[in-house]
């Protein structure tokens, strides 16, 4: 598949860096500077191409007449239409990509349409990480909340504790534990390591654990791994940006929200935007700021500026101050993976959260839905099965007769409006949405393979 992405910032290198691993991609990455895309060349088997990525002649030099997908990511929303415009209009590319920051543009969707601007799939980072420390503040003592099949089904990660009811015994107590709920274990990291799932697994303190359950059932499973925590009512956010101001309005009617802001002016700007939530002048790394704001009170401190190194000293000056749980924004793998380890909760990688909804147009196959987990180590993935039993490699088979790639398992799956957690003796129908679990995503090119009919189908 030939990809074109345009833009070499924080998004669209970490789209470059996933999409040029398998294989069966060409990636073509334009941008305005020489430099940032020397060093992306050095480190990734790509092309690329200086200039602007709206300009014709220069999507030409990148190869957009026969282009597959073209993936606008820079930070300009304008930019990232136009290119697609241009695109269409003089190469029909088939699948159009743009990043889009403006919460205007976003919502308006007329715009959006062949006759129109056509842009067929929008992204918005700074959306997809609102959504994501939403849903981690829905479920406290969750690392990480993923959905599938429209919410019904989550994918939850969650480190267990002496308190949870399973640590110490094996998978198959599940079962006597919660008799009535639909859910499985789907992956167990022990020290970094990817154990697999078996009945006979002893689950210890310590292991992080993915699990599948249908959406009533994930408070139910959570108490099996830790000690259920209380729901969040106090929340501070560090910064106003564009995250820090969605994340505020979307729980200050269900939470005590606060938001630190350095900038007097941009403070005031959305102090006029909230309704309930407190807006504060202020560092949020200021000790005295904080104590005075009570933060050994606080539910959950979010660190959700621009700058990384402001998010982590933040946060763990917060935690030490006494918050109950802190998150930081961090661009960096190798910080990440650093801060997650000491005394800061969760990291929260806005490419690792973005990249998803990319790889899920890039797919083959009918793919929904992908997350990227682990720092893009490991896979979930929502596909939908098409065919029959005499053109489909999965259609009327058991889970124990599909051939999966190392690494592999078939979770779940939803049919209709029913989940049905997957055993080896389940048989998958045309048009079930199978959510699969990959811990090595280097098998992903075996596992499109399956989910594609054959000749005879089409």
């Amino acid at each position: 598949m030939k990809i074109l992405i345009l833009g070499a910032g924080q998004v669209g290198s970490s789209a470059a860096y996933h999409l040029s691993r398998e294989e069966a991609n060409e990636v073509t990455v334009v941008d305005i500077s020489a430099e940032v895309l020397r060093d992306l060349q050095d480190r990734l088997d790509i092309r690329t191409v200086v200039g602007n990525g709206a300009h014709p002649d220069v999507l030409e030099r990148a190869g957009a007449g026969d282009a597959d997908i073209i993936i606008a990511l820079t930070d300009s929303d304008e930019t990232n239409m136009i290119a697609c415009q241009v695109a269409y209009t003089l190469y029909h590319t088939p699948t159009k990509i743009a990043r889009i920051r403006s919460a205007d543009y976003m919502n308006a969707k007329k715009l959006f349409t062949q006759d129109a601007i056509p842009v067929d799939v929008r992204i918005s980072p700074e959306q997809l990480v609102c959504e994501y420390v939403e849903q981690l503040i829905l479920y406290p003592g969750a690392l990480q909340v993923l959905e599938f099949a429209n919410g019904r089904v989550r994918l939850v990660g969650a480190r267990a504790d002496r308190n949870g009811l399973l640590v110490g015994q094996r998978i198959a107590a599940l079962r006597e534990h919660i008799p009535n709920t639909e859910g499985r274990i789907a992956a167990i990291y022990r020290n970094g390591k990817s154990i697999a799932p078996e009945g006979d697994t002893m689950i210890e303190e310590g292991d992080e654990i993915f699990f599948v359950a249908a959406r009533q059932d994930v408070r139910v499973f959570m108490s099996e791994m830790r000690k259920l925590e209380d729901p969040v009512r106090r929340v501070v956010i560090a910064g106003g940006g564009n995250i820090g101001l969605r994340l505020a309005l979307a729980l200050e009617q269900t939470n005590n929200v606060k938001i630190i802001e350095r900038d007097p002016r941009r403070a005031r700007i959305i102090s006029e935007q909230l309704n309930k939530a407190i807006v504060l002048v202020g560092d949020a790394a200021d000790e005295e700021l904080l104590l005075e704001e009570n933060i050994d009170n606080v539910d959950v401190f979010c660190a959700l500026t621009n700058a990384e190194e402001a998010n982590i000293l933040s946060a763990m000056l917060s935690k030490r101050l006494g918050a109950h749980k802190v998150m930081a924004l961090i661009n960096r793998p190798s910080y990440a993976e650093l801060v997650e380890s000491g005394t800061i909760d969760i990291a929260i990688s806005p490419q690792q959260v973005t990249i998803g909804s990319l790889l899920a147009h890039v797919r083959r196959g009918d793919v929904v839905k992908v997350h990227s987990l682990k720092r893009g180590t490991a896979e979930a993935i929502e596909a939908v099965a098409h065919g029959s039993s005499e053109n489909s490699r999965v259609v009327g088979k058991k889970v124990e007769e599909i051939d999966l790639p190392r690494g592999a398992a078939i979770i779940a799956l939803v049919r209709g409006d029913q989940v049905i957690i997957a055993h080896h003796d389940t048989v998958i129908q045309t048009d079930d949405h199978v959510i699969l679990f990959l811990t090595d995503r280097r098998q992903i090119e075996r596992l499109e393979n399956l989910f594609q009919v054959g000749v005879s189908f089409i």
